[in-house]
């Protein structure tokens, strides 16, 4: 029997994922714990973190571009200044939003700042084809700079 309803959640888990995930729930909540199809259960589990994850990963990413774009894409800033400025905004609210919902991730976002920062330095050399030491080094935000809703890169 057991056999049985594990190859049925098995096989609910690869026709109907949200089914699946309602009844895995209710399952939890009603304490069918034999029931529960763990094997799914725990991948799923282990996915959601690594998605926060990539998902911090990625908006800091995309907000040193936006920055880098404000600070020393001097040919289009006059038009796309407010723009940039916009996403930057959008980027550091759903960091925030995910930081909100997560606290524990914060390390994560600080181990990851250099290496978003200079993924952000190459995006950019390619996109404003120059070479990739037109942008500095370092950071051109701390974290808190980064999180605080009215920091902006200085516009020469």
């Amino acid at each position: 029997m057991t056999i049985q309803i594990h190859s049925s959640l098995q096989s609910l888990y690869e026709q109907d994922y949200q089914l699946w995930l309602e009844s895995t729930i209710e399952q939890l909540r009603q304490g069918e714990f034999s029931s529960v199809d763990w094997k799914n259960l725990i991948e799923e589990l282990e996915t959601v973190g690594r998605s926060d994850k990539r998902a911090i990963k990625s908006l800091l990413t995309r907000l040193f571009e936006h920055s880098l774009k404000l600070a020393y894409w001097e040919t289009e800033r006059a038009y796309n200044a407010n723009k940039w400025k916009s996403e930057i905004t959008t980027f550091r609210v759903q960091i925030k939003e995910l930081l909100k919902d997560s606290p524990s991730l914060k390390p994560y976002l600080i181990e990851v700042f250099n290496e978003s920062y200079q993924n952000a330095r190459e995006i950019m050399s390619r996109l404003i084809s120059c070479k990739i030491e037109y942008f500095p080094d370092q950071s051109i935000a701390s974290v808190e700079q980064v999180l605080d809703n009215n920091w902006f890169p200085l516009i020469d």
